[in-house]
């Protein structure tokens, strides 16, 4: 990575990475459920993109982030979160910003293979839940 990308992302605020990170997670869930055929995707979207849903996906994937996505995550989790919304609790709400700023980060450093598997990991499919 070069010295500006590097500097880029030291520089980027967690919240930047959170708001970035809500989008690049927002199309993998959006192509996951295009390629199943869902019937209504922007039902089957909540599954995916609630604040509980996303802190409960952080869980699945925690133990196998590196130390620097780790710190990611904790960086965008620890960040200072005005107003969450009702849905949510607010240690949930705190993890999905964590978890999103990971996708940002993911994005930003060009690793979206590495994203692709820890949105794979943080969902799997249902034939993969069931062992199939």
């Amino acid at each position: 990575m070069s010295d500006k990308k590097d500097e880029l992302i030291r520089t980027v605020s967690s919240a930047h990475l959170a708001y970035l990170g809500d989008a690049v997670f927002e199309v993998f869930v959006r192509e996951r459920l295009v390629k199943e055929g869902v019937k209504s995707p922007s039902v089957k979207s909540l599954e995916y993109v609630t604040a509980a849903a996303q802190s409960a996906a952080a869980d699945r994937i925690e133990p196998c982030l590196t130390e620097e996505e780790k710190d990611v995550f904790r960086r965008g989790r620890n960040d200072v979160h005005t107003g969450v919304p009702k849905s949510a609790r607010p240690a949930e709400y705190r993890r999905a910003t964590g978890f999103e700023s990971l996708f940002g980060y993911l994005f930003l450093t060009e690793q979206t293979k590495r994203a692709a598997e820890l949105f794979d990991t943080a969902f799997p499919r249902e034939t993969e839940e069931k062992g199939e």
